[in-house]
């Protein structure tokens, strides 16, 4: 505030009084608005005018020192003591709804809503600002209180992405910022930092896993905004994580703990290390290449920010870090197989086409959808809702292989020859060779005699098929046809043996038969009985 000489304040107090505004009393005198402000300001907070000055007119610094039109230059005489009172403050026009608007606010409603009510329902004349200034007053804005959380060794790593420095883009001559990965164990605040082009599903979860290797074993909890990368739908009580993400955090034996929505103080650790990262290690620095950046980052890490005394635990995060490291879960001895999910419907040969090759899908329906994980050397078929496992194929190097099982696929007489064969084999060994023998003679044409002559077993008996199969090769004659005609021939004469009367049958059985395979030649008899004769002893002989 400038220095005015007495005369002058007396002259600004005394116009301010009179009702003059800043600019009437700029004006009229010729000093600056924002002087007049701030003496106002003053004589406001005093109360008091200021003091006179000597009355003798030849003194310097009297009033004659500056002449104000209108205004006379002796010094006027000091005002009553009811001016020198503080003014009364106006009272508001909301006062008499005090409890009303007092009431709305605790229930968190805005000026714009509690003024349109008093309106509405109490009749108020005055204007928004009024409402404005008055809820402005009264409201009271208790300052936010946090939570000093406070975690075990090994329990937890908040991860976040934030911008690293500027680093040229291959093949360009321009900059530009890469995204920085950072990984903070809670217990240690000792961290991981690597900046990549580009984000993915993959690639997060990559980073997770580098973190964990670098830090020589992986927490139980991992804190994480609600970037699409690791959640997929952000909810208070059951959020979504993505499928790869997921697959991961269970891989390592870690569970995913999501922050709320806006919520950033949740993992304050990593975005702390994030903004030190960003405003020690890399403000005002450029780098050639992302690899650079990387060794730079893990030189300042390991030197500067491992060896550094933490602020609130006052203590080194190197020491810190070693006290946690045995507290880290074990490393598993595969890393984690990376895969990408694709939906696919299922086409009306069963299968499913992934990168121009076709795999069996059953038991999904055809024209369901399905969800195929793609690994790097095989792929999963699961259930879309369930996510239930029904297949698994090894990927085919080969664009356009086919991936389907001999017995699911529909059934094609013209590749089918080992089936018709089968079942020909079932019927007999005669109908067996007559059926070789003519796939033989006409090949993939020759399969319609095949299947005509298998199918003669279902209307007849096998024994009867066979048999006309064998006719048939005796005769020469290697038609469906002529097998045919033999077949019913022999099942004709069997019905006719079984038509024939009972009576008939008692006097063809009655009637003796000379010739029969169990009767045999009456020479034979002869011979035997003329045997017998010569060798037989004297009947004195047997008495002796």
């Amino acid at each position: 505030m400038n220095v005015l000489k007495p005369h002058l304040q007396t002259t600004i107090w005394t116009l301010l009084r009179a009702g003059n505004t800043q600019r009437e009393i700029e004006r009229r005198t010729g000093i600056s608005r924002h002087t007049i402000r701030a003496w106002a300001k003053r004589f406001e907070a005093q109360g008091d005018p200021p003091p006179q000055p000597p009355d003798d007119p030849n003194c310097p610094g009297v009033a004659t020192d500056l002449v104000v039109p209108g205004v006379s230059q002796t010094a006027p005489p000091r005002p009553p003591a009811s001016l020198l009172a503080p003014t009364p403050v106006a009272t508001s026009l909301c006062e008499p709804h005090r409890a009303f608007i007092e009431a709305q606010l605790r229930l968190g409603r805005n000026a714009t809503a509690i003024y349109q009510d008093l309106v509405d329902a109490h009749g108020f004349a005055g204007r928004y600002n009024s409402v404005k200034r008055f809820v402005a007053r009264i409201r009271v804005r208790e300052p936010e209180q946090f939570d000093r959380l406070s975690f075990l060794p090994g329990e937890e790593m908040q991860v976040d992405f934030g911008e690293g420095a500027p680093t040229r883009v291959p093949g360009a001559d321009r900059y530009r910022k890469p995204r920085l990965f950072v990984a903070t164990l809670r217990y240690s605040r000792r961290s991981f930092r690597r900046v990549v082009w580009n984000s993915g599903q993959q690639v997060w979860a990559e980073l997770h896993e580098q973190a964990w290797r670098y830090f020589g074993g992986s927490c139980r909890y991992v804190v994480l905004d609600n970037l699409k990368e690791g959640v997929l739908k952000p909810d208070l009580y059951e959020p979504e994580l993505n499928p790869v993400y997921a697959a991961t955090l269970a891989h390592y034996e870690v569970v995913a703990d999501p922050a709320r929505v806006r919520d950033p103080n949740r993992k304050g650790s990593v975005e702390h290390a994030i903004g030190h990262t960003q405003a020690t290690a890399l403000k005002g620095k450029r780098f050639e290449t992302i690899e650079d950046q990387n060794a730079y980052l893990e030189h300042w890490e390991t030197k500067w920010a491992a060896s550094r005394i933490h602020g609130s635990e006052r203590r080194q995060v190197h020491a810190m870090f070693e006290e946690e490291r045995p507290h880290l879960q074990s490393l598993p001895a595969l890393p984690m197989a990376y895969f990408r999910d694709e939906q696919r419907t299922v086409c009306d040969d069963g299968c499913v086409r992934v990168a121009h090759c076709s795999y069996a899908a059953r038991p999904a329906a055809i024209g369901t959808k399905v969800l195929v994980r793609i690994f790097e050397h095989r792929l999963e078929i699961r259930d879309l809702q369930t996510q239930a496992l029904l297949r698994t194929h090894t990927k085919a190097e080969r664009p356009g292989t086919v991936v389907l099982p001999m017995d699911e696929r529909v059934f094609n007489p013209s590749r089918e020859t080992r089936h018709i064969l089968k079942q020909a084999d079932a019927i007999g060994v005669d109908a067996a060779r007559l059926c070789q023998m003519l796939f033989a003679i006409e090949g993939r044409v020759g399969q319609r005699k095949l299947w005509g002559i298998v199918h003669l077993a279902d209307r007849y008996p096998r024994q009867m098929v066979n048999t006309a199969c064998a006719q048939a090769i005796e005769e020469g004659v290697h038609s469906y046809r002529h097998v045919k005609a033999i077949t019913e021939r022999l099942v004709a004469q069997a019905l006719a043996q079984l038509d024939v009367g009972p009576a008939t049958t008692a006097a063809a059985q009655a009637c003796p038969t000379q010739a029969h395979d169990l009767i045999r030649n009456p020479q034979e008899y002869g011979e035997l009985f003329a045997m017998a004769a010569a060798t037989t002893t004297p009947q004195g002989d047997l008495f002796a």
